[in-house]
């Protein structure tokens, strides 16, 4: 199929797969004339790529996935592996934004009682209204 059946296949645009191919996200396409011709397993890289952008990873991020000097690990490993590391992250930010909110409650209480009392470590100062 050429470039712009691949691109409406998997949701992407022209624009799109011609910059990962040239950052080496997607394999150079074959050619036929001056046409790009593209296979399903292309579409299906095109749309595992989509998805991963859509749930967070940086191109820079899936660059590395798809590299071939990680050692022994597959693309599927190296896949897993940074689906795990990128679980961690988001499960760091929820915590570090859980405290936040949990602050910002006490907070909006100490106001609600004409005393401004900071939840925040190392800050000693109390003052009123």
């Amino acid at each position: 199929m050429y470039i712009g059946q691949a691109a409406q296949r998997s949701g992407t645009t022209i624009k799109s797969i011609r910059h990962y191919e040239s950052i080496g996200l997607l394999p150079a396409a074959q050619r036929l004339g001056n046409y790009r011709v593209y296979d399903q397993q292309s579409v299906d890289l095109l749309i595992f790529i989509k998805c991963a952008q859509q749930l967070g990873f940086r191109l820079k991020e899936l660059q590395a996935i798809f590299a071939g000097h990680q050692g022994a690990a597959t693309p599927l490993q190296r896949a897993q592996q940074a689906i795990a590391a990128k679980k961690r992250e988001i499960n760091e930010q929820i915590a570090a934004l859980s405290q936040q909110q949990a602050q910002l409650i006490e907070f909006e209480a100490s106001l609600e009682h004409a005393r401004i009392d900071c939840p925040l470590e190392n800050f000693e100062a109390g003052a009123r209204f």
